[in-house]
């Protein structure tokens, strides 16, 4: 059994671990109700974005935009991933890797090439070690990203996409469901994926003005933007949320572990005390 002493640094240690941990909670329980706010506020857009973006792949117009042409052959599929920037966050990164790994691998079975952007320090650290193209980054956008922090990686696979040199494109991100639940998503970037049944039952048609070319490359790309943007909202709402429960969790587990250090020391404590009460009266039978 360890001495006395060396049970209570590690106690002293454990204990200043414990206010490290509980401050990172209370620190996340505050900012994910801004979040979870900032979240809130932009899903009205990005659900008026979707249903626009539907009605126009089913209008009738000379011009066919090539976001909305679905290629026959899928040579190279491109990803968007989006983590956070910091870590102690329980699984959330790593889950969210895994599972994409997993994405990546079947299209590789298919003979397709792998194009990577992320956003988001971590993700950008973990695909540097693996045998993928990432072709744009971007990290360190607080907790209160701007769209225009994004425009340029956004732009970047946009710009890959309409020269021929990806197929397909997938946005990867953690979905905030609730406080203790979150999970990675996988939607599909380009080409925009089909309007619903309620949508494609309707012959919609409009009149463009300028033209039908200059109205839609940029309401498309408004439309990816606001996709990318309100998915990095709901990983950073899952990042706070993740962590305030891991810190939670940490922080439980060392009330535990001194628990159980303090009892180890008083029996510490204890022995040598009888040990040294065995020594006086064995000393004094002695005399």
């Amino acid at each position: 059994m360890a001495g006395g002493r060396e049970i209570k640094n590690k106690i002293k240690s454990v204990q200043n671990t414990r206010k490290v941990t509980r401050a990172l909670e209370m620190v996340s329980a505050a900012k994910i109700r801004r979040a979870q706010e900032r979240m809130k506020v932009s899903r009205p857009y990005a659900r008026a974005m979707r249903q626009l973006i539907g009605h126009l792949a089913q209008a009738n117009t000379d011009f066919q935009h090539p976001y909305l042409v679905e290629r026959e052959k899928v040579e190279r599929v491109g990803y968007v991933v989006i983590s956070s920037d910091r870590g102690l966050a329980g699984g959330l990164n790593n889950n969210l890797f895994r599972k994409t790994l997993g994405e990546m691998r079947k299209w590789q079975e298919q003979g397709a090439q792998i194009d990577v952007v992320t956003i988001g320090q971590k993700a950008s650290v973990f695909f540097r070690r693996l045998k993928v193209d990432m072709i744009g980054s971007v990290s360190h956008l607080g907790d209160a990203p701007h769209v225009e922090q994004l425009i340029g990686v956004v732009k970047v696979m946009l710009d890959a996409y309409e020269s021929g040199k990806v197929d397909r494109v997938f946005l990867v991100y953690n979905q905030f469901v609730n406080t203790m639940s979150q999970k990675a998503a996988f939607d599909q970037l380009l080409p925009l994926p089909k309007a619903d049944e309620s949508v494609a039952q309707h012959d919609w048609d409009y009149i463009y003005e300028p033209d039908a070319r200059t109205v839609l490359e940029h309401v498309l790309a408004r439309y990816i933007e606001s996709l990318v943007y309100q998915a990095v909202l709901e990983n950073v709402a899952s990042e706070h949320a993740a962590r305030m429960v891991a810190m939670k969790a940490a922080s439980d587990n060392a009330s535990k572990l001194i628990g159980t250090l303090q009892l180890s020391y008083n029996k510490a404590r204890q022995a040598a005390i009888t040990q040294e009460i065995s020594e006086i009266v064995g000393g004094a039978a002695a005399v």
